[in-house]
């Protein structure tokens, strides 16, 4: 799995232009959070799609570009969380322990 990880505020932005040509995943992880550690190792274990980008954010160490998220794309604030963006938009969000790689790719496929 290949992640790029969220550090400025910035890329917010370039995230919601990427997502008019591929879908874009953040995954809000927080330390010393078993469950987060639990969906981190599942989407390891999974092959990571080419049609889709994977960002990962420490909602912790960045809190203020988790805050900032949750404003642009009017998602609640919690961690951890998967969010899809496509086209601009949250297509979807999930905080779940239960989440998956096939899952995320099934919900970007519905999508389309």
């Amino acid at each position: 799995m290949h992640w790029i990880h969220l550090t400025d505020e910035d890329q917010l932005q370039k995230i919601i232009v990427r997502s008019q040509e591929k879908p874009q995943v953040i995954f809000k992880y927080r330390s010393h959070c078993q469950v987060s550690e639990t969906i981190l190792q599942r989407l390891h274990r999974g092959c990571c799609p080419e049609h889709i980008d994977f960002h990962f954010l420490d909602s912790i160490a960045y809190n203020n570009i988790s805050q900032k998220l949750s404003e642009i794309f009017h998602v609640s604030q919690q961690s951890p969380q998967i969010i899809v963006i496509k086209d601009g938009e949250p297509i979807f969000e999930e905080t779940s322990s239960e989440v998956s790689l096939e899952e995320i790719v099934e919900q970007v496929s519905v999508s389309v």
